[in-house]
């Protein structure tokens, strides 16, 4: 029996662990700004109009470019390279590979801050990929989520400005109250490294949520905290192996060995097509608290273990509910 869920056609940023580093200045390039717009996938079989309504999109985005008639905002995201260059390449995954179904979308609100928190898992950070791309394209407000990453990521050449267009921001304190006040989406995966990169026998058991910084932030702003249980991620790379020396001679926190890769070379870093399934859990309210709270570590430490226990607990039930990795 599979879970009782609204299905969804096919979002490291990949997420790490969050820091309490701050972030040097980040240089705002500003630009007339233009209207958010949301392009939509063309549908199979669409017809002669709607494929020329998409391609004069097309156009019109590529004459934006070249006149710089676009906004880039203070963290460096470029909400138009974000909907016409990244989600164009990730939809195909979302909607074809891996199938992805969504569950209590409702939970997420509309407008203002909210913090979202999320398992990691699967060797590479996919997982924050397709939840960007089940927020931007099935959510009612079709919302950006702005995600918090790790410095490695932002020192690796391309993906760190590619990274930055999208959206998303280094993993610390002060770059994520500023998001949450200027009442955007905020996702974080607290799991970090030691969730991404765990051993295929330890899959869809919770690391441990670092030292809550997440939380002391959603307290200081009085945003929600909404809790997401991602199944199906854990299956796309099995990791069976780490190469210690390997991972320190490039400078990674792993070298991870699968049933394909090395073995298979490039072909062995194309994902198994498992079946997926996102879950957005009820807010967790912070707006109770005052921002001094957010200082008292035994309260920080207590909504803290609220939220992974909500995960976990929904991740078993998920879990429960599944027949197979692959079918769902």
């Amino acid at each position: 029996m599979t879970p009782p869920s609204k299905s969804i056609p096919l979002p490291d940023a990949l997420q790490e662990p969050t820091t309490d580093e701050q972030l040097a200045p980040v240089r705002v390039v500003r630009r007339p700004a233009v209207a958010d717009q949301r392009p939509e996938p063309a549908p199979a079989g669409s017809t002669g109009s709607e494929l020329e309504e998409r391609l004069s999109d097309l156009l019109g985005f590529l004459r934006r470019r070249i006149s710089g008639d676009y906004h880039i905002d203070e963290f460096g995201f470029d909400r138009e390279f974000a909907d016409h260059i990244v989600m164009p390449v990730l939809r195909p995954l979302y909607e074809r590979w891996f199938r992805v179904e969504t569950i209590g979308m409702s939970n997420v609100p509309a407008t203002g801050g909210a913090l979202l928190v999320a398992n990691h898992s699967g060797t590479l950070p996919i997982d924050a990929m397709m939840t960007t791309v089940a927020l931007r394209d099935h959510h009612p407000s079709g919302r950006h989520l702005r995600m918090l990453g790790a410095d490695l990521l932002f020192r690796t050449p391309m993906l760190g400005s590619i990274s930055r267009k999208a959206g998303h921001t280094l993993a610390c304190n002060p770059d994520a109250e500023r998001l949450l006040n200027s009442n955007e989406l905020v996702g974080v995966w607290p799991e970090g490294y030691k969730g991404v990169g765990k051993p295929f026998k330890d899959r869809y058991k919770l690391q441990r949520f670092g030292r809550g910084g997440f939380v002391s932030a959603a307290m200081r702003c009085g945003v929600p905290i909404i809790p997401c249980s991602i199944v199906g991620a854990e299956e796309i790379y099995p990791l069976i192996g780490d190469l210690k020396p390997l991972a320190r001679l490039f400078g990674l926190p792993y070298f991870p060995i699968t049933p394909t890769f090395p073995l298979l070379g490039p072909l062995g870093a194309v994902p198994l097509p498992s079946k997926w399934y996102i879950e957005f859990g009820e807010p967790i309210r912070t707006d109770r608290y005052t921002p001094s709270d957010a200082d008292d570590p035994m309260l920080v430490f207590n909504i803290t273990d609220q939220v992974r226990e909500t995960i976990q607990q929904t991740l078993y039930r998920l879990l429960s509910q599944r027949r197979n990795a692959f079918t769902g």
